[in-house]
Order: C-alpha cells, then structure tokens, then sequence
C-alpha cells in the first residue's frame, strides 16, 4: 500500500463516499483552474485590445501566485458541486438504466449542466451562450475522468487516496498543467497561431456618424469636417492630471484624423475655450469600431470609449 493511501470499503463501481467523490473532484476541478486562466489571458491579452491602460493583466498574473493556495480549493468547491456533482448523479442514474460506460455518461451530463449554467449566465448578465457552454463542458473534463480513473483503480486495488492525498496530487497536477500551457502557448503567440489583436483602419467616411458612450456623452462626425458634441469628455484646459483631468463640453467644432501613439486617431478640436484639442483613439473592431481616450494617469488612467451607432 503507498504512502498516502488507506483501505476502504467501495461500491462495486469503484465509487466511495459522497464526501470522497466531491473532495476528489474539487481536487480535480481546482488543478486545471490556473492553466486554464491562464490561457484564458494569453488569448484575451493577445486577441483584444488593452486601450494601453495598466499591465495587461500582469498584475492579475501575480495575485493568482500569492492567493491561488487559498482561493483554489474554494472554487474547485464550487465547481464540483454545483456542475461535477449534479452530473455525476445524473450519469450514475443513466449508466443504471441504460448502456454504456458511467464515464461517458458523466461527460455527456456535464456538458449539459454547464449548458443549463450557460442559459442562466446568458439571461442574467448578457454572456455569451456558445462560449460559456464550450468553457464549462471544457473544464468539466478532467475532473470527470479522474473520478473515473479513480474508481477504475478502488475497483482493481481495493486502495482509494487519503483527502489531504488527493489535494497534494492536485498540486502536483496543477504546476505541471500550468507549464504545459506556458511551453505550448508563447511558441503559438511567436508563431502566430494565437491571432493578435489589429485595431481597425476606418477611413473617413466610416469615421463620420454618431459615437456615444455610456455616460451620455455624444460626438457626431460630420463628413465635412464640422462636429458636434453634448457631454464629451476632453482634456481640461488646465493640463494637470490631478484632481481631475477632465472637462465635459456641449457645443461645436471640427475633426480630422490623426495618429496617437502609434494608433489612427481623431483629433476633435472644440470652439468656444471648452477643453483643449483631444485624440480619439480607433479601436474596437471592423464591424463594432469604438473611439477611446485615457485621461490622467497612465498606470491609473480614467478610460472613456464612444461606440458608433448605427
């Protein structure tokens, strides 16, 4: 018998205690946490655009090293029990009732509790159900099969891991997932496999239109050169950055395009003393275009963003 492991009594399946399948499986749940943000940020980070504002996300890098030991094991809690173990139930009554193997059971009604989670999230916050469904059927695998790898070996050995056992695995586990996903994935970033994120190049007639942004602000483009604004957000004309940066204009003016920081830009000159002369920065996408600016602090910066309407 290896360190760390103890006889117990087991259910033909293989399957113990309902307290030793949903620590194992918030083990499991837990180790894939960290890869899995962790490639959630390389892709987010890559593909998107930052409005260069703040570390791109390093910062959210270095809290996860200094918190994951105590954050980790309540998530994959979470996990476990509100989507692996629903599903587990779920599978162990169709593997009952119908053929097959337990585990593909426990896939297949994973997949479809994280597509009732993904309904939920869609209806409650607006997220997108195709993506939380294919992410929550993502991260229900491995827990899955190893609670089945789990069961296979009490079935064979009679041998099921201690609790804390199962949680040191987890570690081991997740270190080694979160630098598989370092080798693979800066390779496909250098490669190119990871598409990086290109703001849009709009030309001048694109440019012209409405653009508002959440606060009520309104800049209207016209296609000769003349702009309107209510509520818009410009650079005070003070200067300073502190207390505050900003001063909101209605009234009149002209625009052009221009370049900021490297970046095709907007450059709004306002009449009337309201503000000085502020670049618009493109970003956005080809069909969702957006217009932002970063006042104040650039490691702290106030980001405002105008999307067109159609």
């Amino acid at each position: 018998m290896g360190r760390g492991e103890i006889q117990q009594a087991h259910r033909p399946d293989g399957s113990t205690t309902a307290f030793a399948e949903l620590n194992a499986a918030a083990a499991l749940a837990a180790a894939q946490l960290p890869a899995a943000w962790l490639l959630w940020w390389v892709v987010e980070v890559t593909g998107s655009d930052d409005y260069g504002i703040g570390y791109g996300g390093a910062f959210g890098l270095v809290c996860l090293f200094l918190f994951a030991p105590l954050i980790l094991p309540v998530l994959g809690l979470l996990h476990a029990a509100a989507h692996i173990g629903p599903a587990g139930a779920l599978a162990r009554l169709a593997a009952n009732r119908l053929r097959g193997p337990r585990w593909a059971w426990h896939l297949l009604c994973a997949t479809a509790v994280g597509a009732v989670w993904a309904a939920l999230t869609a209806v409650l916050w607006g997220r997108p159900f195709i993506h939380t469904a294919a992410a929550a059927a993502a991260l229900g695998v491995l827990p899955v099969l190893g609670l089945a790898y789990g069961r296979g070996r009490a079935r064979e050995t009679g041998q099921v891991w201690r609790a804390w056992s199962v949680w040191l695995r987890s570690a081991l586990l997740s270190a080694a997932l979160f630098m598989l996903v370092i080798v693979v994935a800066v390779p496909a970033t250098v490669m190119g496999l990871i598409e990086e994120y290109e703001p849009p190049k709009l030309p001048a007639e694109r440019l012209a239109g409405v653009w508002r942004g959440e606060d009520g602000a309104v800049l209207r483009l016209h296609s000769g050169g003349g702009a309107q604004v209510s509520k818009l957000p410009t650079q005070s004309e003070s200067g300073d950055w502190y207390p505050d940066p900003i001063d909101m204009c209605d009234g009149t003016g002209s625009w052009s395009p221009g370049e900021q920081g490297g970046r095709d830009a907007v450059l709004v000159r306002l009449d009337g003393g309201c503000g000085r002369d502020t670049y618009w920065t493109i970003g956005g996408t080809e069909h969702e275009p957006e217009l932002f600016v970063l006042f104040g602090d650039p490691d702290a910066a106030d980001l405002r963003i105008l999307k067109r309407t159609s």
